[in-house]
């Protein structure tokens, strides 16, 4: 049954909150492990970097909806990446990670994808970002802030998280809708728009800093002592949503995200992760200095509780 998009919007209005409903001087804070305090600052850095990522995305596919209503989701969309990036960076200052008015900065991974994002995303068409979009939603923001909502016992945090599930959850059920939308296009223009996207050099530009993007975030989960299937798991779930429907399953870019996520989840597949670990060891040694950039959509960065 197709989805009431007019309704949906009402519903995404009506369920607005922001950072001024939480209590941040609540009692709580001081339950968090301090081994697992160590350990959350970068964790939480690229956690709030890659929130801004889908709002940059929600943001150029504003740009390219195909009705009005669609249109004001994805604008309401963007302000909720961008809230729950200050959402999080408020949690990072009520735990003391952040110096003053600290800003974090991301790994070099997730500045490579800002970086990509800030200077092709307008360029690129909805079949395209419709398709990617979701899968970091899924694998990277649902993964990290599930394994936060699991670890950290601080109730502000988890009323945080409910909210941003909450919105998220919003955010994946209208992803699907779209490319089951954009499915019923002819394939003729279906594969044309594929083609075409394709031979766009900056299309290898973004895939060769998508695929170590991926990689690190799952040596990042392990490294805080999760297992590497929470991630997994997510990934897969991308797939199994989206095969529901038979006409998200007649979008190229569909299967081809499809078939990237079994190569990552895939760990027998030794020619794939070979290439995807040596760039992450390759990123790893660009100096930051020389690839960060802030980009200009992530000005309204604040730990202050506002409206």
């Amino acid at each position: 049954m197709a989805m009431d998009m007019d309704r949906m919007l009402k519903m995404i209005k009506d369920r607005q909150w922001a950072l001024a409903d939480i209590d941040w001087d609540a009692p709580g804070a001081e339950l968090i492990d301090p081994e697992l305090h160590a350990r959350l600052k970068p964790f939480l850095s690229d956690l709030m970097w890659i929130e801004n990522v889908g709002a940059r995305g929600f943001a150029a596919m504003a740009k390219k909806a195909p009705t009005p209503t669609l249109k004001s989701i994805y604008e309401h969309f963007h302000a909720e990446e961008q809230k729950h990036a200050n959402a999080e960076l408020a949690l990072m200052r009520r735990w003391g990670m952040l110096d003053g008015d600290e800003i974090p900065s991301p790994n070099v991974n997730v500045q490579l994808i800002i970086n990509y994002l800030d200077k092709y995303s307008d360029g690129m068409s909805l079949s395209f970002l419709g398709t990617v979009i979701p899968m970091l939603e899924v694998a990277l923001d649902g993964a990290l802030i599930k394994f936060i909502t699991d670890e950290v016992k601080d109730p502000v945090a988890q009323d945080v998280f409910r909210h941003i599930n909450s919105d998220e959850s919003r955010h994946l059920a209208v992803d699907y809708e779209v490319m089951d939308i954009l499915g019923h296009a002819e394939m003729r223009k279906l594969l044309a728009d594929f083609v075409g996207g394709w031979l766009k050099p900056s299309m290898m530009i973004g895939f060769l800093s998508y695929m170590p993007l991926l990689n690190k975030m799952r040596d990042n989960i392990v490294d805080m002592g999760v297992d590497e299937q929470k991630l997994f798991g997510a990934m897969a779930k991308y797939k199994a949503v989206g095969s529901r429907s038979e006409y998200a399953r007649r979008l190229p870019m569909f299967r081809l995200v499809s078939l990237h996520g079994s190569w990552v989840i895939d760990r027998d597949n030794l020619p794939y992760h070979l290439v995807a670990d040596s760039l992450v060891k390759l990123t790893a040694k660009i100096p930051f200095g020389l690839v960060h950039r802030t980009p200009t959509w992530s000005q309204e960065l604040t730990y202050e509780p506002a409206a």
